[in-house]
């Protein structure tokens, strides 16, 4: 029996994005933690209406949990979003603002 060698040759395969169970949630506040396995990141919105209150209400809304390489494309990603924002509208700065 004659041998046919095949190419190996890594194929990109084509990614198809289904988005029929996406929702969009909109978050003014997110917090991260990490294991060795997981980063976890919560994303909530900021209930406060009024400045100078006692105590500040987070609604949290979702949980995303990343595997640390996940995480690492993430913040690449993010980093190259805000990045291009920036070249486009101007420099943020590292404190929360609301625009006016």
């Amino acid at each position: 029996m004659a041998e046919t060698k095949v190419n190996k040759a890594k194929q990109t395969p084509t990614i198809r994005w289904d988005d029929s169970k996406m929702r969009s949630v909109y978050a003014n506040v997110c917090n991260v933690s990490s294991t060795q396995e997981e980063v976890t990141l919560l994303l909530g919105t900021n209930q406060a209406w009024r400045s100078g209150q006692q105590e500040v209400a987070i609604e949290l809304s979702d949980r995303v949990i990343l595997s640390p390489y996940a995480a690492k494309r993430l913040s690449r990603l993010l980093s190259g979003v805000v990045d291009e924002y920036e070249k486009r509208f101007g420099q943020l700065s590292d404190t929360e603002q609301q625009p006016k």
